[in-house]
């Protein structure tokens, strides 16, 4: 048991790293100054990116940034939002709670009515309902999760309006 737990421990630290170092080289692939992208619409002088950048550190090389960022990760300090000017922590804990409730309502969804009409299905293998049913999933499982999000706020709009203010959305 103690090596078997030992193993497991031993693939964090590797994966850790190969999650963080694929997200890190992702965020500096994208196209754009970073600066420049918080600075928005309005742009700025010459000096004051150049400040900006030795401040966020954008000047160092890259492996050194990588540092900064595992650094930071390992701290909890997961920056502030270019949007909000929030720690990013503190607005993963206000949200998070909706994550939750959609993710239990979901499951909830697909225990008490998928799994049912699935069996149901199963055992009228070949009707028309086993039919309905097989073109109901292709077609759900076929749409873009982003059609169904605007989909559901379509048919569902008290809901979802009134819901907001909850989570804490602004």
């Amino acid at each position: 048991m103690l090596t078997f737990l030992i193993k497991k421990l031993g693939v964090i630290i590797p994966t850790f790293l190969g999650v963080t170092l694929i997200a890190f080289t992702f965020i500096r692939l994208l196209p754009g100054d970073p600066v420049l992208v918080m600075a928005g619409e309005r742009g700025m002088t010459e000096e004051r990116h150049a400040r900006l950048m030795a401040e966020y550190g954008f000047d160092k090389p890259i492996i050194v940034q990588y540092g900064h960022y595992l650094n930071d990760l390992i701290h909890g300090d997961f920056g502030v939002s270019i949007v909000t000017k929030q720690p990013v922590f503190e607005e993963f804990i206000t949200l998070f709670p909706a994550t939750v409730e959609l993710s239990l309502c979901g499951i909830l969804f697909a225990v008490f009515i998928g799994l049912p009409v699935g069996m149901l299905a199963a055992v009228k293998r070949g009707s028309p309902f086993d039919h309905t049913v097989m073109a109901g999933a292709l077609t759900g499982y076929s749409m873009p999760i982003f059609w169904w999000g605007l989909l559901l706020i379509i048919f569902f709009p008290g809901y979802s309006a009134g819901h907001r203010s909850q989570a804490g959305f602004r």
